[in-house]
């Protein structure tokens, strides 16, 4: 496999003093870098047969409609609050510093239907739970949750598994 680690910038002070930002452009950059990425991030669920890959707002979109082409599925986006157009399901979740919320189309999927979240990177999970959260609102079987980057000192991932979801991510950072 790609040493995906190795395309991926640190940014050091970003966005602020003490954060270590994991920049992902050079990935999207580079065409085979990121069809790598994609197939890498699909292969682990190819088996569990999806009806859908959900996408979280807005860097899990890029890997998420691909991911849901590379499997033959649909793609679902989960949105930051008021940039859905049809009736949602809402969920609010902390962040480090207040309150944001998520949104998904409450006829997104039909219950029992197999969807797989994704993301650019997992952090402290707030946004994945929230994503998982809704999905199941919805009946949904989440099977899993595939990420480009963990950032496995901040237990994200961790959280997602104590919910019962499979946790997968090609980069970790310790």
């Amino acid at each position: 496999m790609r040493d995906f680690k190795s395309v991926i910038r640190t940014i050091p002070d970003f966005p602020k003093a003490g954060i270590q930002y994991r920049d992902i452009t050079p990935v999207l950059h580079d065409i085979d870098v990121l069809a790598d990425a994609v197939r890498a991030m699909a292969d682990p669920y190819r088996g569990e047969r999806p009806d859908y890959v959900a996408g979280l707002d807005a860097r899990g979109f890029i890997f998420g409609t691909a991911i849901a082409l590379e499997l033959g599925c649909g793609f679902i986006p989960i949105r930051k609050a008021g940039k859905l157009p049809f009736e949602t399901e809402t969920v609010s979740y902390k962040l480090e510093y207040g309150e944001a919320s998520l949104q998904i189309h409450k006829d997104a999927c039909a219950a029992g239907q197999r969807v797989l979240l994704v993301d650019d990177l997992i952090a402290t999970g707030g946004t994945a739970r929230a994503g998982v959260d809704l999905l199941r609102r919805l009946d949904a079987d989440v099977i899993g949750a595939s990420f480009l980057i963990n950032l496995s000192y901040l237990e994200g991932a961790q959280s997602l598994r104590e919910l019962g979801v499979g946790v997968t991510a090609l980069v970790e950072y310790d």
